[in-house]
């Protein structure tokens, strides 16, 4: 049942990083009690339609999986996610909507479930925690009641544990030429399992 055709067309090569400027996370610590961190978070959880492109890395003992990826968010729980080749053809696309995930492979194989997590991993097996991601892809901490905010309340790191296991995420970098801020670098930890995210570039509405 695993895409196993789909890791071989990623070699680390074939990963196209295109250039932006990054701004780095600056030291201090803002409260998250503070007036300008909660306009911040009304300001990112008001927004519920944007996409991001960029690259893609997982990262574990057994598995190096590079891509680039593309996101859509259409509203709160409405959102695709596709991985791409260096080729720019689409590999896995991800469509989660209410109460259904579905999951098309390279082959055009079609895959339902209720529970995109669970499914993304049987078919591919990269642990990927997606509920919380939409969360904080744009810099909210989603679930997590521990996370630390910059001395700008930017989100600097969030620490959540789900299902027995701690996913730990550090934020490398936010596009400040945009309004709210968004992250442009970002690196969740499992264990020995990682995640890399850096984002080319945002469009919102």
């Amino acid at each position: 049942m695993k895409i196993s055709s789909f890791f071989r067309l990623l070699p680390l090569s074939a990963v196209l990083l295109t250039a932006c400027t990054v701004t780095q996370a600056p030291d201090g610590t803002g409260s998250d009690n503070s007036p300008q961190w909660n306009n911040r978070k009304a300001q990112l959880q008001n927004l519920t339609h944007y996409q991001t492109r960029g690259s893609f890395a997982y990262l574990a003992n057994e598995k190096k999986v590079y891509a680039r990826f593309f996101w859509q968010q259409y509203s709160a729980n409405n959102y695709k996610l596709l991985l791409l080749n260096p080729l720019g053809t689409t590999e896995l696309e991800l469509s989660v909507q209410p109460n259904m995930t579905r999951i098309t492979d390279n082959e055009g194989k079609k895959y339902i479930s209720d529970n995109p997590e669970e499914l993304i991993y049987q078919l591919t097996n990269m642990n990927i925690p997606l509920d919380n991601l939409k969360s904080w892809i744009i810099g909210l901490p989603g679930n997590a009641l521990n996370f630390q905010l910059d001395k700008n309340y930017l989100l600097k790191s969030v620490s959540d544990k789900e299902n027995g296991e701690i996913w730990q995420v550090n934020y490398q970098g936010y596009d400040t030429s945009i309004t709210p801020a968004l992250p442009n670098r970002l690196e969740l930890t499992q264990g020995k399992n990682r995640i890399k995210l850096k984002m080319d570039n945002w469009t919102t509405q």
